[in-house]
């Protein structure tokens, strides 16, 4: 290790915020003021954080235009000389950790695990800003909320910096637990099912993970007569190793990364644990965390099972391909709100997941630079949705209609969000998803043709549902219910003063700001029709389908944006303009390892069409 440790900083920093944040959080009151400085305590962690990235990234630009790509060598036919970790990664650190096994504690970043970790330092802060007054479950507090979110991102960035499998491996483990809690403990009605989902299906991949891990060891040890599992030895050995061998390496691998990534049919865990997960937590899982398994793939299978990745790749894209057409079908037919988020994401994983094994340097790249726009994009829906329901109390979409009537800026930046979702030209996942399948159609152009049909269904299903909730007349229960209350005690509901200036009901503002004019006014039960209150966590998503009995008194806002929401999702609108317009510096990144990647594979760019060359 030379220099600064940014990759050491990137990894324990949020975890001992986590610990400082658990302490703070447990030092009073659940409502308390230690509450409030647990969570000004998580955010400073997370701003550092975000600080130290900026370092990072500018120290990585700085060594890849130092020339280190002289001292790669590229993988042939034949034995091919070990080239050191420095030369193939940046801010490189490495210490025995496991001697009698060959294991060391290694890490290091190339162009593809640093806009990873850039993408985790960006949202987290945001995610806890945008999480400052979200609603949990009874007896949860927000400290412990926060704590885990910043223990989830030490555990990420680690899966992105490792360069030693097993460290990946471990690192690929126990970001599951943070997770899990903040499903399991802080999600919504069906919490504990979706959390045992998500748990499960991760912990299958794991032990296949391992069993090919363990296979990666033996393997390598008959070549070189020791065993190891550090990424550089390996890679030089990759064409050693028999392809019946990786082929089986492979199976296991393959199978945990499609269930994290997710591919269709390994994909039912997402739309539970999307959909119970609170707003910060689902907007880091769709975001960040169900990347590792397509980082996977780049990392572990492309450069060190380069023949049986080859042989299977038409397996993966025909999973890719089944996942777009699938996922934009299916989230057309949703009625709740999250769970469409969610099969909108399996969609576009199968754009990610096509671009990796067309073995391209553009579809690499845009792959690559779609697991960066997916994140953005995604996460501003996922926040906007949370911030939706939080408002009206439900997650059915037929609960809403004419927001943008009573909340203008929240629907517009729903339209910004929706416009990268189909990924609209000027947005920042046009040129990404442009790239995968101009790179993908040079190869296999009818896998590319029939991947052209998801852009379609995306277009219909996202303004259908922008449609549904956006635009038209107010109507809805959840709009109405916060739009017109009756005077007097509603049917079995809370009693409303007609005297209050908003009518709303006699109990005191959450403490959370959440109540009318700032948030969800069902919060505190709104009434839906005769004999029936829906609340928060009550276990329906959405409220009556009944029409609701006629309003009038009183108005009652259903809330717009307030100043911290719409500070903590700038960043995010800017950058789907900025990377929609100029995404030429994060492509400088990710060009010369995506390049690499596909010779290390075995492959190279297809040649021009006959006579382009001259036409040139």
């Amino acid at each position: 290790m030379s220099g600064f440790p940014y990759l050491l900083v990137l990894m324990f920093w949020p975890v001992l915020g986590a610990i400082v944040v658990a302490v703070i959080a447990r030092g009073g009151d659940q409502r308390g003021g230690n509450q409030r400085t647990a969570k000004l305590t998580a955010v400073a962690f997370s701003l550092v954080e975000f600080v130290v990235a900026v370092g990072s990234w500018i120290h990585f630009v700085q060594w890849q235009n130092q020339g280190y790509w002289t001292a790669y060598a590229p993988i042939t036919d034949g034995p091919t000389p070990p080239v050191p970790s420095s030369a193939l990664f940046d801010q490189t650190v490495s210490v025995d950790w496991i001697p009698s096994f060959g294991i060391r504690f290694s890490l290091g970043v190339d162009g593809i695990s640093l806009v990873m970790i850039a993408l985790i330092a960006l949202l987290v802060p945001i995610v806890l800003g945008a999480s400052w007054e979200e609603r949990l479950p009874a007896g949860r507090s927000q400290g412990g909320y926060f704590a885990l979110v910043l223990g989830l991102q030490g555990a990420m960035v680690g899966v992105f910096a490792a360069t030693d499998v097993f460290l990946f491996y471990v690192m690929f483990e126990v970001m599951l637990i943070p997770m899990y809690f903040l499903i399991g403990r802080f999600g919504g009605p069906r919490r504990t099912f979706a959390a045992m989902k998500f748990f499960l299906y991760s912990l299958l991949g794991g032990l296949l993970m391992l069993a090919s891990l363990i296979g990666l060891y033996v393997a390598s040890g008959r070549v070189l007569g020791e065993g190891t599992l550090d990424f550089a030895t390996l890679r030089s050995i990759a064409n050693d190793i028999p392809e019946s061998t990786q082929l089986w390496i492979f199976a296991g691998f393959a199978v945990a990364f499609a269930i994290k990534a997710p591919l269709v049919p390994l994909h039912t865990w997402l739309p539970d644990a999307g959909a119970e997960a609170p707003t910060g937590a689902g907007t880091l899982l769709v975001g960040v965390l169900d990347k590792v398994g397509t980082f996977g793939f780049l990392r572990i299978c492309l450069p060190l099972l380069p023949a049986a990745s080859s042989r299977l790749a038409w397996l993966i894209i025909l999973l890719a391909v089944l996942g777009i057409v699938y996922g934009a079908i299916v989230a057309a037919g949703q009625t709740d709100l999250k769970r469409f988020v969610t099969y909108t994401s399996i969609a576009h994983f199968g754009f990610i997941a096509m671009g990796v094994f067309a073995f391209t340097t553009s579809s690499i790249s845009g792959a690559v630079l779609y697991m960066v726009n997916h994140g953005i994009a995604t996460g501003l829906l996922f926040l906007l949705v949370g911030m939706l329901t939080a408002r009206g109390g439900s997650r059915s979409i037929a609960d809403y209609g004419g927001v943008w009537k009573v909340a203008p800026v929240l629907g517009g930046l729903f339209l910004v969000a929706s416009l990268a979702t189909i990924a609209v030209p000027g947005t920042n996942s046009f040129i990404s998803e442009f790239l995968v399948l101009l790179g993908t159609f040079t190869r296999h152009p009818a896998w590319a043709v029939v991947a052209t049909v998801g852009i379609v269904l995306a277009a219909a299903y996202m303004l259908w549902v922008f449609q549904k909730v956006m635009t038209g007349p107010i109507r809805g229960a959840a709009v109405l219910g916060g739009e017109r209350l009756v005077h007097g005690p509603a049917p079995h509901g809370p009693a409303l003063d007609a005297t209050h200036p908003t009518g709303s009901p006699r109990h005191p503002e959450p403490a959370d700001g959440s109540g009318p004019g700032g948030g969800a006014s069902a919060a505190l039960g709104v009434v839906t029709a005769p004999g029936r209150v829906s609340t928060p966590h009550s276990g329906a998503v959405g409220l009556a389908d009944q029409a609701i009995p006629e309003r009038h008194g009183v108005r009652v806002r259903f809330g717009d944006l307030k100043a911290r929401e719409i500070a903590v999702l700038s960043p995010l609108v800017g950058l789907i303009i900025l990377l929609g317009v100029y995404p030429q510096p994060v492509l400088d990144v990710i060009n010369p390892t995506a390049e690499r990647t596909v010779s290390d594979s075995g492959h190279s760019d297809p040649a021009p069409p006959l006579g382009e060359e001259g036409s040139r």
